[in-house]
């Protein structure tokens, strides 16, 4: 018989699962990544240009650059200006680097060839010259660099101390002394034995009397400066008198009768 209590039986009725009554889990909801992926920058693009954000921010140090000046400019404008100005030289340097190496290979490949070691000059010119190309043709055997561009760095080393260092330049006056220095020595080894004592002595004449021009100016003699203290006289002025005491009675000090 069957139970009247027993509501499963009732007709028309709908039973619960009993699942229904959990919630269901976030991994069983439907879920779009690349809607979500845009959204999110949609939203981190809004906040960043918004008042105070990080894009709006670097916008108006840009467009304040201009009025603030250098000094006054964000530091992050300062460092780009600098890191953008230093690749510039860089580049620049490298290329000016390859454009002068040409050049100076050109210029010293393009030397007149000088005949070293024959006689080619006259007179008192000979005797400094002719040492110095048979120096010059004895010692570069074996270089890169041929004995006539030698020679003519060597002329051109002159050429240079003598003329900037008429005009004051230190260090055109340093190259001098050293091109005087080293073509006495090189005059000293390449001359004949009999001879070698007047040619070094012809040829440090010749450049004493070319030092007059390149070390115009020039004062050995260390100035001295001396500084003289002030002297300070102590005047005395009979006219002014200073009373020790102040009378007893009550005239003061500076009422003086007139004296004839």
């Amino acid at each position: 018989m069957a139970d009247h209590n027993d509501r499963t039986q009732i007709p028309g009725q709908r039973q619960e699962s009993p699942a229904a009554n959990f919630p269901q889990s976030p991994a069983a909801k439907p879920t779009n990544a690349s809607t979500s992926w845009r959204a999110d920058l949609r939203e981190w693009w809004d906040a960043a240009w918004s008042q105070g954000g990080v894009l709006h921010g670097r916008w108006e140090d840009l467009r304040q650059a201009h009025e603030l000046g250098w000094h006054e400019m964000a530091n992050w404008i300062k460092t780009a200006v600098a890191l953008a100005g230093f690749a510039v030289v860089v580049l620049l340097l490298d290329g000016a680097a390859t454009v002068l190496a040409d050049a100076l290979h050109r210029l010293l490949t393009a030397a007149p060839r000088v005949q070293i070691g024959t006689d080619t000059s006259t007179g008192v010119v000979a005797v400094v010259d002719q040492p110095v190309r048979d120096y010059i043709a004895q010692h570069s055997a074996g270089l890169a660099v041929s004995g006539s561009t030698l020679y003519t760095l060597w002329q051109a080393a002159g050429l240079t101390g003598l003329i900037f260092g008429f005009l004051r330049s230190t260090a055109a006056r340093l190259l001098w002394l050293a091109w005087g220095a080293s073509s006495a020595a090189m005059i000293w080894s390449a001359s004949p034995e009999p001879g070698r004592t007047l040619a070094t002595g012809i040829a440090v004449a010749v450049w004493l009397l070319a030092s007059a021009f390149a070390l115009r100016g020039l004062q050995l003699r260390r100035a001295v400066v001396v500084h003289v203290a002030p002297r300070i006289r102590n005047e005395i002025r009979p006219q002014i008198h200073v009373p020790a005491d102040r009378p007893a009675d009550d005239t003061p000090d500076n009422v003086h009768q007139l004296q004839r």
